[in-house]
Formats: C-alpha cells, sequence, structure tokens
C-alpha cells in the first residue's frame, strides 16, 4: 500500500518569530560600507528606516513633503500610519537629514513626489519586496545570518536601544505608534530580557 507523500511544513528549517534588531556596531558596519560605496539611495533608506521607526509599508510610501519644511528636511515628521489608521511622529536626526537632502537634491525629487520612487515603475514608490531585498543584501554585507533578520529588524533596532538605555516603556510605545503597551512589551520581548537580566545578577 502506497504511504501519502508528506510534505514538509513551510517553515520547516526557518525563522518566523520576531526579527532580531541590528546592534551598534552592526549599524555602523552596514553604514560604512554604504558610505564606502557612495550608495546616497541606500544610505539615506538606511538612516530614515533606523530614524523612523516606520513599518515598511509606511517607509516606502513617505513623500518628499513628509519629511520636509519647505527647502529643508525637518528635524520631525508625522504621517498616519497605514495598517492602524493612527498618527505616529518620529525624529530625523542631523546625519540623516544631511543624507537625506543629498538624496533628493541628487534625484531632483519634487515635494509631492515619492522619497524612494520605483526603479522599475514610473509613478510608483519602491516596493515592499524590493526593500525586504534591500535589507537582506545590508545584512549579508556583515555576515549575518539572513533568517534572523528582516525589515522589522530596522522597526525594532532604535526602539530596542532606546528601552535597552531608558526602562520607559511609554515612550517606546509613543514612538512606534502602539495603542496599548501590551503591544509594545510583546514586540520588544521585553519581559524576557528582563526576567533574564534579573536572574543573572541574583546569585543564590
Amino acid at each position: 500500500m502506497n504511504q501519502p507523500c508528506k510534505r514538509p511544513a513551510w517553515n520547516s528549517g526557518k525563522l518566523v518569530g520576531q526579527k532580531a534588531p541590528l546592534k551598534l556596531k552592526e549599524i555602523w558596519g552596514i553604514r560604512f560600507r554604504l558610505q564606502l560605496a557612495d550608495d546616497v539611495r541606500k544610505l539615506a533608506l538606511f538612516d530614515l528606516a533606523i530614524d523612523s521607526k516606520l513599518r515598511a509599508c509606511d517607509l516606502v510610501r513617505l513623500h518628499v513633503r513628509d519629511v520636509t519644511h519647505g527647502a529643508q528636511i525637518a528635524p520631525r515628521a508625522r504621517i498616519i500610519q497605514r495598517k492602524t489608521r493612527r498618527p505616529v511622529q518620529f525624529e530625523i536626526s542631523p546625519p540623516t537629514r544631511d543624507v537625506l537632502a543629498s538624496w533628493i537634491e541628487s534625484r531632483h525629487l519634487p515635494p509631492d513626489g515619492y522619497l524612494f520612487p520605483s526603479r522599475q515603475c514610473d509613478g510608483s514608490h519602491l516596493s515592499t519586496r524590493q526593500y525586504a531585498r534591500i535589507v537582506k543584501g545590508w545584512v549579508r554585507s556583515i555576515g549575518l545570518g539572513e533568517p534572523s533578520y528582516g525589515t522589522h529588524s530596522m522597526r525594532r533596532t532604535k526602539a530596542s536601544l532606546i528601552y535597552q538605555r531608558t526602562k520607559n516603556l511609554r515612550a517606546v510605545q509613543l514612538l512606534l505608534g502602539h495603542s496599548k503597551i501590551e503591544s509594545t512589551v510583546r514586540y520588544l520581548g521585553v519581559e524576557v530580557d528582563d526576567a533574564l537580566s534579573m536572574a543573572e545578577q541574583t546569585e543564590v
């Protein structure tokens, strides 16, 4: 009697949990390689992804006017999140403002145009799929394992660093645009991290 063919699970051998945030040395490793390659587009995308803490779907849909104030790059920006329809604000650090200004000037991007236009389709923006490929390239460039990192790594990176330094969950909740503090707790995995940290500091 023939045995039914068993197909392996779609997630067999794959990491399907939360993606890991980047560490400071990894941020600087990627940034150094982009600067060395003089890739203004990807450097602007990378730095803004870290600063903004936006989901991929919101990041790729940014317009030039979202991050500018007149002819200048704004120090802060505010958008409506596509997933939740809730507003979220984010800071744009001076180095990020500099590289964004260079990127916009180099492409002569109009205020109502997409900040990261598609290279395949006129009038469209960089797709989330293409952004994911770009992130994979960044990860590979510094020798990190691709399954552990993705576009959500970019969203989590600065939020995780802020929490590690301040332990202020409410601040991180606001920065991520979460409606509930419980979502922020789960997102950062702070319960597990803090529990392990306390355990490591407790001698018995």
